[in-house]
């Protein structure tokens, strides 16, 4: 499994293979909740995507990537789902939402790519980073416009 972070704008892209071996039952079962949970909380912000950041695999997926970059946020952790069934499958069940992409904010699932798409257009995503401590740009850009 990968799973991929931003950092100031520069993807890197950490294996975690081992760790994901841990996780998963000697008999293949899917992951714990426990492991679930400790992913979603990694970071402030956390997307179950196809493919990943720099190359995601569908529509949708890229759309929350988009989202996130336009705001500027540069610090996420990203899992790709289409690396390991088990999580695609275990991150469905956990949140009781049965498609991908997911995005969690502070460890709380906030929804998919309709969701995050509709927090964009009515200010709510704005908000929501902002008690993360996470300024997003389009305040600055905001800011600019009404300055001219």
């Amino acid at each position: 499994m990968t799973t991929s972070i931003l950092r100031a704008g520069l993807f890197r892209s950490v294996s975690l293979r081992p760790l994901w071996c841990r996780w998963l039952g000697s008999d293949g079962s899917p992951m714990p909740k426990e492991q679930l949970e400790a992913l979603v909380k990694q970071h402030k912000v956390v997307v179950f995507i196809k493919g990943t950041p720099a190359q995601p695999m569908c529509g949708f997926s890229n759309a929350v990537v988009q989202i996130l970059r336009m705001h500027g946020v540069q610090e996420y952790g990203a899992h790709n789902v289409l690396e390991n069934q088990d999580l695609r499958q275990g991150i469905k069940d956990y949140s009781n939402w049965p498609t991908i992409p997911q995005v969690y904010i502070n460890g709380e699932f906030v929804g998919g790519c309709d969701i995050l798409l509709q927090m964009h257009q009515n200010g709510d995503l704005v908000e929501e980073l902002k008690k993360m401590g996470i300024r997003s740009a389009l305040e600055d850009a905001k800011k600019g416009q009404e300055e001219k």
